[in-house]
């Protein structure tokens, strides 16, 4: 087999229908790195599986990948990860950005969680900075701190691949939401910028995708496509215009759907609550606290 080239890394790419989210392993000859995993949640019976993590550890395990770092690219808000059972089974540690210390206050107190869970980020085994840089391999993976959506949002670039989060979607999508706590419309639109800043040659992976009937789900994007068509940013759009309209329609938006199991589970570094006494876990439901009164 011929070595691989760094600046072009290979990426494998899951698919996770029930939420749109795609997971990504990016590797280079045997190091890798895996972003974004999913755990499989059934909202009307609260059960997990791992059946989608399970097919990411297959493909390591069949190309002899040895896993470096599993990567968040924030805290979702709609879909559990599975960051923590994969940690389990590859002894390989998680990464996210520094703002998470952020997001697990504010939620801590949304779930009325005891001191038991400190909002530090130690349960994360890395909190990034803009800039610094993870080495797999012969990859080198920089952080590029990509705020706006969620406080935590980062982009991971390695080689000419660059795993954007949320951030933008695909270009008949448009952007993600600021609505958020600690999102912001002006921090999107300037982190948007620094990803349509990177090399012209760049690979954008997306985190989610939901297609309309007229296309297939799609992985990943341009920089050129997102520059010129994206129904929100696209075509020049000046700052204002884009928080104006952004601001606009995130007021009409509804709750994700699976936003207050994910958060639960998220903010543990994808890992779910500790058992009670009668040695079952639980999930809270915090009534009029999360979405706008109707």
């Amino acid at each position: 087999m011929p070595p691989s080239d760094p600046s072009h890394p290979e990426v494998e790419s899951f698919f996770h229908r029930d939420t749109g989210t795609w997971t990504h392993v990016v590797h280079d000859d045997e190091a890798a790195a895996i972003i974004d995993p999913v755990l499989d949640y059934d909202p009307a019976s609260a059960r997990t599986s791992t059946v989608s993590a399970e097919a990411v550890l297959a493909y390591v395990q069949q190309r002899a990948l040895r896993v470096e770092w599993i990567l968040e690219t924030h805290a979702h808000a709609d879909h559990l990860s599975a960051a923590g059972y994969l940690r389990d089974g590859l002894d390989a540690p998680i990464a996210i950005g520094r703002g998470i210390i952020e997001v697990q206050a504010y939620f801590k107190q949304v779930f009325g969680l005891d001191d038991a869970f400190v909002a530090d980020g130690h349960q994360f085994d890395r909190l990034l900075d803009d800039g610094d840089a993870l080495p797999i391999g012969s990859l080198s993976v920089r952080a590029l701190a990509t705020p706006g959506h969620t406080r935590d949002g980062l982009t991971y670039v390695a080689g000419n691949a660059a795993f954007i989060g949320d951030t933008l979607f695909a270009p008949d999508l448009g952007t993600a939401r600021c609505d958020f706590p600690g999102g912001d419309a002006a921090e999107l639109y300037a982190s948007i910028g620094r990803i349509l800043a990177l090399p012209e040659s760049t690979r954008l992976f997306l985190c989610h995708d939901y297609p309309p009937q007229a296309r297939t789900s799609g992985r990943e994007t341009t920089i050129g496509c997102e520059a010129k068509e994206n129904v929100q940013i696209g075509g020049g759009v000046g700052e204002a215009e884009f928080v104006t309209k952004r601001r606009a329609r995130d007021a009409t938006l509804p709750v994700p759907r699976l936003l207050l199991p994910s958060l639960q589970v998220n903010i543990r570094g994808g890992r779910l609550p500790p058992a009670e006494a009668d040695g079952h876990r639980y999930l809270r439901l915090p009534l009029n606290r999360i979405g706008r009164e109707t």
